[in-house]
């Protein structure tokens, strides 16, 4: 089995497919750094030599992926937040930051619905 970045590549897969495993690389980026290192897309990674898996260990130390990566996400979504900005406040709150509606979706980001009671006016 081959391993990139801590994770273990399944070895059924095609190449292309099976980088995607690694945190924050997808098809596209796997893409360019096969096709950068001149290595075929269909072949299956039990079918990788050590010199290509070696080519595909330094491409991929190369740029931020798994725990620098999340790390980095946290970080920028932290700073949004401490400089009080909508899209930090919209994180902190659990709603969608890129300006979707509320009233019937984003059941995603707001959770199983809650029931609210209305019509009912407080008297004195």
């Amino acid at each position: 089995m081959v391993r990139i970045s801590g994770i273990q590549l399944p070895n059924n897969k095609r190449v292309e497919i099976g980088l995607t495993y690694v945190y924050g690389i997808g098809r596209s980026l796997s893409n360019k750094i096969l096709h950068k290192l001149n290595i075929n897309t269909d072949i299956k990674i039990k079918d990788l030599t050590e010199e290509q898996e070696n080519l595909l260990r330094e491409e991929i130390k190369k740029m931020p992926t798994e725990g620098d990566l999340k790390r980095k996400v946290v970080l920028d979504i932290k700073r949004l937040q401490d400089i009080g900005s909508y899209r930090g406040y919209r994180h902190k709150a659990g709603l969608p930051t890129r300006g979707q509606r509320t009233r019937y979706n984003s059941r995603t980001r707001k959770g199983k619905k809650k029931i609210v009671i209305g019509g009912s006016k407080a008297t004195k």
